[in-house]
């Protein structure tokens, strides 16, 4: 081989050289960036609403997803426009809805758009209208029109849009009540019976179990010979379609997912007596990591 030749080829060999090193690199840089895509969190969008035992189960998950590396936002809505959202794949997720009676007319309005779970995770719920036990000769509603005047022709609600305040609406229907079904807040509505008992004062209002009201103040259930709110209702949870092939890990573990009276009357507490919820959830998660990894593992 001349010199010349010689020259040539190792000038050749130099620069296939370089031009393997720049692909080495390139395919090096795309990896990289796929593994910085694949290690971002993964974002779940859940609906909150607030009521007490909604407010403890969301911010539960939260923790509990985040500690495993999701990115949870928790999103304030009332009850009808987080149905809307989610058929409008604008949430992903909705961890309360009473079956079979409070939410039965949004199921039977979303049905085809919003993913019903068949699951549910607290299987002993109960509603209907509740008073003082110091009240001593109202035990029904069905008393209710002859001391109508006491309660100041008022039943004391909460969110206009709740599955159990239509329930509620046609209950005054139902049993011809000349009371009226007055809404505002569940903070409100709870504000109002915590001062009718500290004075000893008549109050009638649709409360649920779960609900801590009931460690605080002796309240009483009155019989609903109609059976306007239904028997034992059960809690399920929603989400948008495409939800479980996004989430196929969450959708798993929500399934599994089991509380009884005692472990969401604590996660109540918990949360309730905290500065800030988050905070009163992730104390419950850190005492209760057994029970979480039934659901998770």
């Amino acid at each position: 081989m001349s010199f010349k030749n010689f020259k040539l080829f190792l000038l050749m060999t130099g620069l296939l050289m370089v031009l393997a090193a720049c692909g080495d690199n390139g395919e090096d840089q795309a990896d990289q960036t796929e593994q910085e895509e694949n290690d971002e969190p993964v974002s779940v969008e859940i609906g909150q609403i607030n009521w007490a035992e909604n407010i403890a189960v969301t911010n539960m998950w939260k923790v509990i997803l985040e500690d495993r590396g999701y990115d949870v936002e928790l999103t304030n809505l009332d009850m009808g426009p987080t149905m809307s959202a989610l058929a409008n794949d604008e949430l992903d997720l909705s961890l309360e809805i009473w079956l079979p009676v409070q939410d039965q007319h949004y199921l039977e309005e979303y049905q085809d758009q919003i993913n019903f779970s068949d699951e549910t995770w607290y299987d002993n719920a109960k509603v209907g209208l509740v008073v003082p036990e110091y009240l001593e000769d109202i035990n029904s509603i069905e008393d209710l029109n002859e001391h109508a005047e006491l309660f100041d022709y008022q039943i004391t609600g909460f969110d206009s849009g709740a599955g159990t305040m239509e329930v509620a609406e046609e209950m005054v229907q139902e049993y011809d009540l000349e009371l009226e079904l007055v809404p505002s807040s569940e903070p409100a509505m709870i504000a109002a019976i915590d001062q009718a008992v500290k004075n000893e004062e008549p109050i009638v209002s649709p409360l649920w179990n779960p609900h801590s009201i009931f460690a605080e103040h002796d309240l009483k259930y009155l019989d609903d010979p109609k059976e306007s709110f239904g028997g034992v209702e059960k809690i399920h949870h929603a989400t948008r379609h495409g939800f479980e092939d996004d989430y196929p890990e969450f959708s798993e573990w929500l399934k599994n997912w089991k509380m009884n009276d005692e472990e969401i009357g604590e996660l109540m507490g918990y949360v309730e007596e905290a500065e800030e919820p988050i905070d009163g959830a992730k104390e419950w998660v850190e005492e209760n990591e057994d029970l979480i990894d039934e659901w998770i593992n």
